[in-house]
């Protein structure tokens, strides 16, 4: 494990003391933790991260949901087609500036929420931690997630 002292430049090179390990590591794992969980609503956890945001805001501009997701509009629109492709949201010109696409839930798309609500529970119970240790964690990832102030 890590040592906090060291500073010898082999120990700082193992791949066990690397922070990017850990990282991509941990975030292969939570992806893995969600797929059973998800499963049952029909979503992937890109699929899932999409939902989140439009349940929060709906109808929102392709190029706002991408940048909330911290995705390019060409990785955002396939999960965007795929979604609507399954019923849950709608693609739709503005009204107020044809050049923009907004993307807006379809009634399917809002009864999905009330079955992904267990969602972060059944979460917290596969990593055996709680609201507040979940936040911790989270919160420590701020600088390297690029969403500060979000």
């Amino acid at each position: 494990m890590y040592n906090r002292a060291v500073t010898n430049s082999d120990e700082l090179l193992k791949l066990e003391n690397q922070l990017c390990f850990a990282l991509v590591t941990a975030a292969r794992n939570v992806v893995s933790i969600y797929r059973p969980i998800l499963e049952p609503l029909g979503l992937t956890h890109p699929q899932y991260l999409v939902m989140l945001a439009l349940w929060e805001r709906s109808p929102r501009a392709l190029n706002d949901l991408a940048a909330d997701l911290a995705l390019d509009s060409a990785t955002a629109s396939p999960l965007v087609k795929r979604l609507e492709k399954e019923g849950l949201i709608a693609r739709e010109r503005s009204s107020e500036d044809e050049r923009r696409l907004d993307i807006t839930l379809t009634e399917a798309g809002r009864e999905l929420r009330a079955r992904a609500v267990d969602v972060p529970h059944l979460v917290m119970a596969a990593v055996h931690m709680n609201v507040e240790e979940i936040a911790t964690l989270r919160d420590g990832l701020s600088p390297f997630t690029g969403r500060m102030g979000k």
